[in-house]
């Protein structure tokens, strides 16, 4: 008995690792599409970014996360539909967890606050070196997208709006 409880175990340990292992390798060249690495940059300083999507794939604000998927070749009507929430902070800090009833309703308090947007934009022309999508989150619910390799700050780096920037007295209209 202990034999077959073994080899059950095993395969189902092979298919789990498999299957976790291949997450971003679904798509090859063969489907036009290639998985790169999704990020986001927050440029806001007075507000922070909860958590993003671009077409489907969700991002993370810190590091890399795989994956988003884009065709081998770039095509001028290529768009990214970009969805986000932002936490504006405008919720006081958090009460102790030993009164449960102030928490909970602090906690609501501050979800009430997030707010959510949405934007589409184009997606900057790439060759056969992309590095996957960074999103760059702007003030006045504006967004700038890129496929650039070289990280933000260096020369080569298409965005150049620095961190921090405040929310103007008045946005411009869209």
């Amino acid at each position: 008995m202990k034999k077959k409880t073994s080899d059950w175990l095993n395969k189902g340990l092979f298919f789990i690792v498999a299957s976790i292992l291949s997450g971003c390798s679904q798509a090859s060249v063969d489907d036009g599409y290639t998985a790169g690495d999704l990020s986001g940059i927050n440029h806001m300083a007075d507000s922070g970014v909860n958590s993003f999507s671009v077409n489907g794939y969700g991002g993370v604000m810190a590091g890399n996360t795989c994956c988003i998927m884009l065709p081998e070749k770039w095509t001028p009507e290529m768009k990214a539909r970009i969805q986000w929430e932002v936490d504006p902070h405008t919720s006081p800090s958090p009460p102790s967890y030993k009164d449960w009833d102030k928490y909970l309703a602090w906690e609501k308090q501050l979800k009430s606050g997030f707010k959510q947007h949405s934007a589409i934009v184009n997606i900057p022309q790439y060759g056969k070196e992309r590095c996957g999508l960074t999103v760059h989150f702007l003030p006045c619910n504006q967004v700038k997208v890129t496929t650039a390799c070289s990280g933000y700050g260096t020369s080569g780096y298409p965005i150049k709006e620095p961190l921090n920037m405040k929310e103007p007295a008045t946005c411009p209209v869209k």
